[in-house]
Protein backbone atom coordinates (compact mmCIF):
# COMPACT_ATOMS: atom_id res chain seq x y z
CA UNK A 1 0.00 0.00 0.00
CA UNK A 2 1.25 3.47 -0.79
CA UNK A 3 0.72 6.62 1.25
CA UNK A 4 -1.77 7.83 -1.39
CA UNK A 5 -3.74 4.58 -1.04
CA UNK A 6 -3.68 4.86 2.77
CA UNK A 7 -4.89 8.47 2.59
CA UNK A 8 -7.75 7.40 0.32
CA UNK A 9 -8.77 4.63 2.72
CA UNK A 10 -8.59 6.98 5.72
CA UNK A 11 -10.67 9.58 3.85
CA UNK A 12 -13.50 7.04 3.76
CA UNK A 13 -13.44 7.07 7.57
CA UNK A 14 -13.57 10.85 8.04
CA UNK A 15 -17.12 10.52 9.45
CA UNK A 16 -15.72 8.79 12.56
CA UNK A 17 -14.90 10.88 15.64
CA UNK A 18 -11.31 11.98 16.13
CA UNK A 19 -10.92 9.89 19.29
CA UNK A 20 -11.61 6.60 17.45
CA UNK A 21 -8.72 4.20 18.29
CA UNK A 22 -6.48 2.85 15.52
CA UNK A 23 -5.65 -0.84 15.99
CA UNK A 24 -3.05 -2.88 14.10
CA UNK A 25 -3.30 -6.58 13.33
CA UNK A 26 -0.31 -8.74 14.22
CA UNK A 27 -0.57 -10.59 10.92
CA UNK A 28 -2.74 -10.90 7.80
CA UNK A 29 -4.84 -13.58 9.50
CA UNK A 30 -5.77 -11.29 12.41
CA UNK A 31 -4.34 -13.58 15.09
CA UNK A 32 -3.73 -10.71 17.50
CA UNK A 33 -4.23 -6.95 17.66
CA UNK A 34 -2.54 -3.97 19.29
CA UNK A 35 -3.25 -0.21 19.34
CA UNK A 36 -1.17 2.01 17.08
CA UNK A 37 1.31 3.96 19.18
CA UNK A 38 3.68 5.66 16.75
CA UNK A 39 3.98 6.74 13.12
CA UNK A 40 7.52 7.10 11.78
CA UNK A 41 9.13 8.27 8.55
CA UNK A 42 12.10 5.99 7.94
CA UNK A 43 13.79 4.01 5.17
CA UNK A 44 12.80 0.54 3.95
CA UNK A 45 14.78 -2.02 2.00
CA UNK A 46 12.60 -4.83 0.65
CA UNK A 47 14.14 -8.30 0.90
CA UNK A 48 11.08 -10.04 -0.57
CA UNK A 49 7.58 -8.91 -1.55
CA UNK A 50 6.43 -9.49 2.05
CA UNK A 51 9.50 -8.69 4.20
CA UNK A 52 12.26 -6.11 4.51
CA UNK A 53 14.47 -4.03 6.80
CA UNK A 54 13.94 -0.71 8.61
CA UNK A 55 16.61 2.02 8.67
CA UNK A 56 16.61 5.54 10.05
CA UNK A 57 16.56 8.38 7.58
CA UNK A 58 19.95 10.05 7.32
CA UNK A 59 18.58 13.15 9.05
CA UNK A 60 17.31 11.07 12.00
CA UNK A 61 20.56 9.11 12.17
CA UNK A 62 22.54 12.34 12.45
CA UNK A 63 20.49 13.44 15.49
CA UNK A 64 21.69 10.43 17.50
CA UNK A 65 24.45 10.88 20.08
CA UNK A 66 26.66 8.55 18.04
CA UNK A 67 25.32 8.23 14.48
CA UNK A 68 27.90 5.55 13.73
CA UNK A 69 26.01 3.21 16.10
CA UNK A 70 23.24 3.08 13.46
CA UNK A 71 23.59 1.61 9.98
CA UNK A 72 23.11 3.90 7.01
CA UNK A 73 20.23 2.94 4.77
CA UNK A 74 21.70 0.84 1.94
CA UNK A 75 21.35 1.71 -1.73
CA UNK A 76 17.92 0.71 -2.93
CA UNK A 77 16.20 1.77 0.31
CA UNK A 78 13.09 3.90 -0.12
CA UNK A 79 11.26 6.41 2.05
CA UNK A 80 8.46 4.68 3.93
CA UNK A 81 5.86 5.25 6.63
CA UNK A 82 6.15 2.81 9.55
CA UNK A 83 3.20 2.19 11.86
CA UNK A 84 4.26 0.85 15.27
CA UNK A 85 1.94 -1.14 17.55
CA UNK A 86 1.89 -0.79 21.33
CA UNK A 87 2.91 -4.43 21.63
Amino acid sequence: MTLDELRAELAKLDHLPGDTPVILAKDAEGNSHSPLTEVEHAMYLAETTWRGEHYMTEAARQTQADPDDYDEAPDGSVNAVFLWPTN
